[in-house]
């Protein structure tokens, strides 16, 4: 069958996203063909589809994606027909740990994403969305959903009394605040908007840091945390990561996620080894973490933060509004 998908075309850029056919096949064996309805946003994306990453011309952006199972194919044995599901970022990783490989399947990079109206898909690739979930909501959890978890609750474990640094108010951010108050830990949170500090205190965060007007934003985490937060979640990069050594624990953990501020800089290695911090790296995570995650919002009441949401025809200007910083929590497409 023929569906309506929106294309990269080489050299990427905004201007370039462009609407074209796409050619989906029948359902094989442990194949399902997936109605496509929603999508949400995520720096990865933004990458693809203004050359940051390099990928394939002609190539259908968006790793995250979530939809109705429409039909089956042969040797299919938890889903059916009407099933709600949510796809997953490594289609080639169900656990243990990751292999370069994994990367050649990630959908919108190595792959053709979810800014199709109709995919075929493994199973192995899928899961239910969360019991009460929308559609919208669900897709928000495949790429940035599964961060937060693995960066809190799987490389940090984080625990009640503990305190959390988070970054910002964009998808990751905001889902580690939810993940961690939920965990029962105090959360510090910074941002550059005072009225996006509000919003942060009223999804449960305890201590506000503008770190616009607290340059050594830092030193008044570990101040706040009365000797320094056990855990960083790092989106920034190079240019914050100084300051979060500056604010963790002797013996704490810094999740480092992302890289709005460069690829490549100075890192205060001295002051890194002599607190003996635990810095790792993590790319979302595995298919049983993000079942270990939907578990947890369903147990714990969390529901996505949604700012707005753009259909497919207009992805470009979703993404126009995404690197603007306006928004707080995720951007949805609706497929």
């Amino acid at each position: 069958m023929r569906t309506d998908a929106m294309r990269v075309k080489n050299p990427a850029t905004l201007a370039s996203l462009h609407m074209a056919d796409a050619q989906v096949a029948d359902p094989g064996p442990g194949d399902l063909l997936v109605r496509i309805r929603a999508s949400s946003l995520n720096y990865h994306d933004y990458a693809v589809v203004t050359g940051i990453l390099s990928v394939a011309d002609g190539r259908i952006p968006l790793s995250d994606g979530a939809g109705d199972v429409i039909a089956v194919g042969e040797d299919v044995a938890a889903l059916k027909v009407g099933d709600q599901v949510i796809s997953t970022f490594f289609q080639n990783w169900p656990d243990g740990s990751l292999r370069d490989s994994a990367f050649e399947n990630v959908p919108g990079d190595g792959i053709d994403g979810f800014a199709c109206r109709h995919v075929l898909i493994p199973e192995r690739s899928l899961t239910h969305i969360p019991k009460g979930f929308r559609l919208d909501e669900a897709a928000t959890l495949v790429c940035a959903g599964v961060t937060a978890w693995r960066a809190l609750a799987v490389n940090g474990a984080v625990q009640s009394g503990e305190t959390v640094l988070i970054q910002g108010s964009g998808g990751v951010s905001v889902f580690a605040l939810q993940l961690a108050k939920a965990a029962g830990a105090t959360v510090i949170a910074t941002s550059s908007s005072d009225e996006k500090l509000q919003k942060l205190r009223q999804l449960g965060a305890d201590h506000l840091i503008n770190y616009r007007s607290t340059p050594d934003w830092g030193a008044e985490a570990f101040r706040l945390s009365n000797g320094g937060v056990d855990h960083v979640v790092e989106i920034g990069g190079v240019g914050t990561l100084t300051q979060s050594i500056a604010a963790v624990r002797n013996g704490g953990h810094i999740a480092l996620i992302g890289a709005l501020t460069g690829r490549e800089g100075n890192v205060p290695t001295g002051l890194l080894m002599r607190k003996q911090v635990r810095l790792i790296g993590l790319t979302v995570g595995s298919r049983k973490h993000q079942l270990d995650l939907i578990r947890a919002v369903e147990a714990n009441g969390i529901r996505p933060v949604i700012d707005r949401t753009y259909p497919m025809e207009q992805l470009a200007e979703a993404f126009r509004y995404q690197i603007s910083g306006g928004h707080f929590g995720k951007i949805c497409i609706s497929i």
